[in-house]
């Protein structure tokens, strides 16, 4: 039996929402199909948008959502996807299978679809092949209420009021990607663009530089150095590798115990990546003010076969909501630099939350974890401590058992427990000393082994269903967590 301890009277630094953020880049089947079907589709939409898509994401509360990319957006010219659609010029997808991009949905149409599904925006301008005018006019197009040509043109596309800009990012990748900059450069860049990101009517915008890719502690200690409060957020990027090898690799539903548990360590990998550029971050800013942005995140496999070379399209299985869980935990562990992350991404492309195929529509296990953990959003986070067996297999090595715990503003506590034992249910025993408990309830996602997944001929095969959990005294919680699966409960 393995007892979890968690300090409920000592709390920790308040769990952003935004951790629970996703990402939607002109990728594959994200936008096109996966967000964005045209007003004539026979697929019930609102103004061009899935109304299925739209109410499967209100449930999550989506806090943020970035577009237009990744390495889209620094080939992305704004002012391609304006005004009337059939007038649009088309471009090649240079990044992503080399197909014809219409410009049909753009600026309006994401904006109104961040309305429809109640979310900030968070906009990534290009870099890598525009310049500082053509970002300034695209704010000055989304938020101004002035008289100036950029609000007028908009007015004449049909949106009378700005919009509100929460999230803008200054390129993407500039190390790859988006332009193959050394990280003193692309200081000296951000500079000078962020300069011509412009607030305007009352709009005020949080500025993401961009960050490092995985370990690469020597571009965030330039930027820290050259860049400093100039920046709100530092963006991370960190994917989750079968074996931390690329290319990616692996099928996202058949695989060994091996595999399994290598995929596993890569995401617990995450932690220590984190450690690393925080403290970088911590040297140049020990009060924090520069938030860490994890803007791309999540499992990266090998395509589905059959499949588009370059549409990143996988399935997503049981192993995938223990990933997500896990990375949670960590962010939450975080929380006092961390200040939000992005999966990648939303719709159809690497660990989606939903899958779709014509008029069909499902929800992944992933979906799911997003589900169960909307008690942790803007809560309070606490220390949990426990002493979890170990699942090895080859050189493979994790605890069984990863948890996180935090306390919402009206006095209840989620607690999130996710076992990756594939095997193994295990007994835990859990104590919140410091608080009084009356009810608790919980739910379990799990299937019928880590392989398991929905598929659009059984879209609720993996979903949460009520699992049993003791109240043996006011700060005793007692059950059984069963093999491979995730658990969220809550009490008060």
């Amino acid at each position: 039996m393995t007892q979890i301890r968690i300090d409920a009277a000592k709390p920790g630094p308040t769990i952003n929402p935004n951790i629970y953020g996703h990402f939607s880049e002109h990728l594959g089947r994200c936008i096109y199909e996966g967000i964005w079907v045209g007003e004539d589709s026979p697929i019930p939409n609102v103004r061009g948008i899935r109304t299925d898509v739209v109410e499967a994401l209100r449930a999550l509360k989506l806090p943020v959502l970035r577009w237009p990319g990744g390495c889209f957006a620094d080939e992305y010219h704004w002012k391609d996807g304006i005004g009337p659609r059939d007038q649009r010029p088309s471009m090649m997808n240079t990044h992503w299978g080399r197909v014809v991009e219409n410009n049909h949905f753009g600026t309006h149409e994401f904006l109104d679809f961040c309305e429809m599904i109640d979310t900030d925006a968070y906009v990534c301008g290009n870099v890598g092949s525009g310049s500082p005018q053509e970002m300034m006019e695209w704010v000055d197009y989304m938020t101004s209420d002035g008289a100036s040509p950029m609000p007028e043109l908009r007015r004449k596309n049909g949106r009378e009021k700005p919009w509100k800009l929460p999230y803008f990012g200054v390129g993407n990748e500039s190390w790859g990607c988006g332009g193959n900059m050394r990280p003193e450069f692309y200081a000296d860049l951000y500079r000078q663009f962020n300069t011509f990101v412009k607030e305007y009517s009352g709009n005020r915008i949080y500025r993401i530089a961009c960050g490092a890719n995985t370990n690469d502690v020597k571009w965030t200690d330039v930027m820290m150095e050259r860049v400093g409060r100039r920046m709100h957020g530092l963006s991370l990027h960190y994917y989750t590798l079968l074996n931390q090898k690329w290319p990616p690799s692996g099928s996202a539903t058949e695989f060994g115990n091996e595999e399994y548990v290598s995929l596993l360590a890569s995401a617990l990998h995450m932690d220590e990546i984190l450690k690393m550029h925080i403290e970088v971050m911590d040297k140049h800013d020990p009060e924090k003010h520069v938030g860490l942005i994890v803007d791309e995140w999540g499992t990266w496999q090998a395509k589905e076969p059959g499949s588009h070379e370059g549409f990143l399209y996988q399935q997503n299985a049981v192993r995938d909501a223990l990933v997500a869980a896990v990375h949670f935990h960590i962010f939450h562990n975080h929380a006092d630099r961390v200040k939000m992350a992005n999966i990648a991404q939303l719709i159809n492309v690497l660990q989606a939350v939903i899958l779709t195929d014509g008029a069909r529509m499902l929800r992944t296990p992933t979906y799911w974890v997003f589900e169960m953990y909307k008690g942790h959003h803007g809560a309070t986070a606490l220390s949990a401590s426990l002493n979890a067996p170990t699942v090895e297999a080859g050189p493979w090595k994790v605890p069984a058992l990863s948890v996180s715990a935090s306390k919402a503003a009206d006095g209840t506590y989620t607690v999130t427990v996710a076992n990756l034992d594939p095997a193994a249910a295990q007994a835990v025993e859990i104590y919140l000393d410091g608080a009084e408990l009356k009810t608790a309830t919980a739910r379990v996602l799990s299937g019928a082994s880590p392989q398991d997944h929905n598929t659009f001929d059984a879209p609720d095969r993996v979903s949460p269903k009520p699992l049993a959990v003791t109240l043996a005294g006011a700060k005793h919680l007692s059950l059984s967590v069963p093999a491979h699966s995730v658990v969220a409960i809550h009490c008060g």
